[in-house]
């Protein structure tokens, strides 16, 4: 799977995830089309990218282009619902060109003095910012992760109304009284993560794989 970085924006293409799947490309944006209609992704913009045929001939080929923010979310919907099982590969990927992209430039040290120096300011800083990272980790980190009143405005209905439909299909754990908990097999799907607020209490948060599987099971059963 090749993404590219163009104007410092990360982006892979409807192509190049079809070619990650093993899948027919005009399949791919067929499911990409069918998303963007039921509101679950944004419509990705049409770009042009060469190709090679069954004859081994190169051709331009028009393909939906994901970028940034908006189109890694979408991009990881769309392989969810295609190929689940390839979802890891692709949310890896992605993670590894944004530490790549993100990453400063590295000044190799030019004598052992410099090197020395260089590993016992990386231990010091490790040192002081563990407890930190580890509370940001547990509590407060809260990138791509959506609470039920987020994913309900998609869907037009209060947080209120959808918890309750989420109880009545057996999405969160009736046994747990004083608040709602997602049950351990929505968490093993990667659907939901369950994080600590700052005074402690369990809080449910739907991730984007999540908040897509909501939206596609409410849509089924005609409730939205």
């Amino acid at each position: 799977m090749n993404i590219l970085t163009q104007n410092s924006s990360l982006t892979i293409s409807s192509l190049q995830i079809a070619e990650m799947l093993g899948s027919r490309h005009d399949k791919v944006k067929q499911s990409i089309e069918r998303l963007a209609i039921n509101g679950v992704i944004i419509q990705p913009p049409v770009g042009v990218e060469q190709s090679t045929d069954a004859m081994g001939r190169n051709r331009l080929t028009q393909v939906y282009v994901f970028a940034d923010e908006q189109g890694k979310r979408d991009s990881i919907i769309v392989v969810a619902q295609l190929s689940p099982e390839f979802t890891a590969v692709l949310v890896d990927r992605w993670q590894e060109l944004e530490r790549q992209q993100a990453q400063p430039v590295f000044q190799i040290p030019q004598t052992l003095g410099e090197a020395l120096q260089l590993a016992a300011n990386q231990a010091l800083q490790i040192e002081q910012y563990k407890p930190k990272v580890d509370h940001y980790n547990a509590v407060v980190e809260r990138k791509g992760l959506l609470n039920a009143t987020q994913v309900g405005l998609k869907l037009g209905m209060s947080a209120i109304a959808l918890n309750r439909i989420l109880e009545e299909i057996g999405v969160y754990n009736k046994s747990v009284k004083r608040s709602r908990v997602f049950k351990q097999a929505f968490v093993n799907k990667g659907y939901g993560v369950l994080k600590q607020t700052e005074q402690g209490q369990t809080q449910s948060l739907f991730t984007i794989l999540g908040e897509a599987w909501v939206i596609e099971k409410l849509q089924c059963e005609g409730v939205a």
